[in-house]
């Protein structure tokens, strides 16, 4: 998965910042709806983690619906295709209002924060 590593040394518990790069890797599209994940112990040896660890990870997303469990056949990204949609348009929500918080961190209003994106090609006047 290329997403960024997780980090020891953050103040975010390990098994969140997994929630946020296995998410990321279903809403981006790196895993495909329907598509069979690896066991929680590869996962966790692949992520140099506890395989406990790696389970709770995997339970708050199948919780959120992103991933579902079929008792004998393992774990699987969701179908739900809708779902994805709704969770890839909520992570944009959150990165714009990240974007608009730093932008009036260094003095601009919303509106102008919203002009830099429209003139991102010739840059931010």
């Amino acid at each position: 998965m290329e997403v960024k590593e997780l980090s020891f040394e953050q103040n975010v518990p390990i098994y969140l910042q997994l929630v946020e790069k296995i998410r990321f890797c279903i809403i981006s599209g790196q895993l495909l709806p329907g598509e069979r994940l690896p066991s929680v112990r590869e996962w966790a040896l692949s992520e140099r983690v506890n395989p406990n660890t790696m389970q709770k990870a995997l339970s708050e997303l199948e919780t959120e619906g992103l991933i579902i469990t079929e008792r004998t056949n393992g774990k699987f990204v969701t179908n739900d295709r809708d779902l994805i949609t709704r969770c890839k348009k909520c992570e944009a929500e959150r990165l714009a209002m990240e974007y608009l918080e730093k932008a009036a961190k260094i003095g601009l209003n919303p509106d102008e924060a919203l002009k830099c994106f429209e003139n991102l090609k010739g840059g931010c006047n």
